[in-house]
């Protein structure tokens, strides 16, 4: 069997440089997971921009949509007499010269 080794200044000094390493590197992960986790630009606030833009694409398609369809009117508007004439009937109750107009009313048995 061996014998044991005499601690020595030298082996002392290495065990304490290794200690403040390693505590030095567990605070530098301790600090990267904080920055991670909860501060600011951390991973929920990227899951929340995520959802925000999510959201917007959305939006942005849907109005999309509208805009094409409301484009299409005014073009229709703009090219012809008949849109602006059925635009004129159906919403203004209008009526041409010499047009007779019939309103047809169901009839209800009265209570």
């Amino acid at each position: 069997m061996r014998a044991a080794r005499p601690l020595t200044a030298s082996s002392t000094g290495n065990s304490m440089m290794m200690r403040l390493g390693i505590f030095v590197l567990v605070l530098l992960f301790v600090f990267l997971q904080y920055k991670l986790w909860l501060d600011n630009g951390s991973v929920s606030d990227v899951w929340g921009l995520k959802s925000q833009l999510d959201n917007q694409v959305a939006k942005n398609i849907d109005l999309r949509e509208r805009n094409a369809t409301l484009e299409t009117e005014v073009n229709d508007l703009k090219s012809g007499k008949q849109s602006v004439q059925e635009r004129a009937r159906s919403e203004l109750g209008m009526v041409k010269h010499g047009e007779d107009f019939y309103q047809f009313v169901p009839n209800h048995p009265a209570k």
